[in-house]
């Protein structure tokens, strides 16, 4: 069976590769697919990185690693980006590998019930959000990974490149490499 990851990745980053890494070894997986949404519908009114950056920054998060790989189909699709018209495409069932912030907004999600159908959910321990409040929204259709907390976030990362830090080591070094190269979140861009 196939991991699916979703999500902005902007940037990919450790956290994203440890729950991958997790859903992998604990599900036993046939592989995790790293799949960036092209034009997130719940993060419309929010400033989001080019889609061809991210899905450049996707592809390097994930190279190397003979049971990830990245699919661009949402990148490529015009329109706002749907979970679920990617699970419309795809011939089989998947495990969707959800943060337990996400998990716990599924509920708001387009066709949220048609999703819940048509997949597994694996959920990653997130700070600031209680198990209770994921198993309120899911119940025992969720099955918890075990993944040490890791405070990485896109948000906190973009923040540390435009203030000048580095963020070397908590995204793969392709990735860090790639944003250095492209100037990405540096104030004024």
């Amino acid at each position: 069976m196939r991991g699916i990851l979703g999500g902005t990745f902007d940037p990919p980053h450790i956290a994203h590769l440890v729950a991958a890494e997790a859903a992998y070894r604990q599900l036993g997986l046939d592989r995790v697919t790293f799949l960036p949404a092209g034009a997130p519908w719940q993060k419309s009114g929010r400033r989001v990185s080019a889609p061809e950056h991210r899905w450049a920054m996707t592809r390097r998060a994930v190279a190397g690693v003979e049971y990830f790989d990245a699919d661009d189909r949402e990148v490529r699709r015009p329109g706002w980006t749907y979970t679920i018209d990617t699970l419309e495409e795809l011939a089989e069932r998947v495990v969707l590998v959800l943060g337990a912030d996400a998990a716990r907004g599924l509920p708001t999600w387009h066709r949220a019930e048609d999703v819940l159908a048509r997949v597994e959910v694996a959920v990653v321990p997130r700070p600031g959000v209680a198990r209770e409040e994921v198993d309120a929204v899911l119940g025992a259709r969720a099955s918890w990974l075990d993944v040490p907390p890791l405070e990485v976030s896109g948000t906190r990362l973009r923040s540390m490149v435009a203030a000048g830090r580095s963020v070397r080591f908590l995204v793969p070094d392709p990735v860090w490499r790639y944003i250095d190269d492209h100037g990405l979140y540096r104030e004024g861009r």
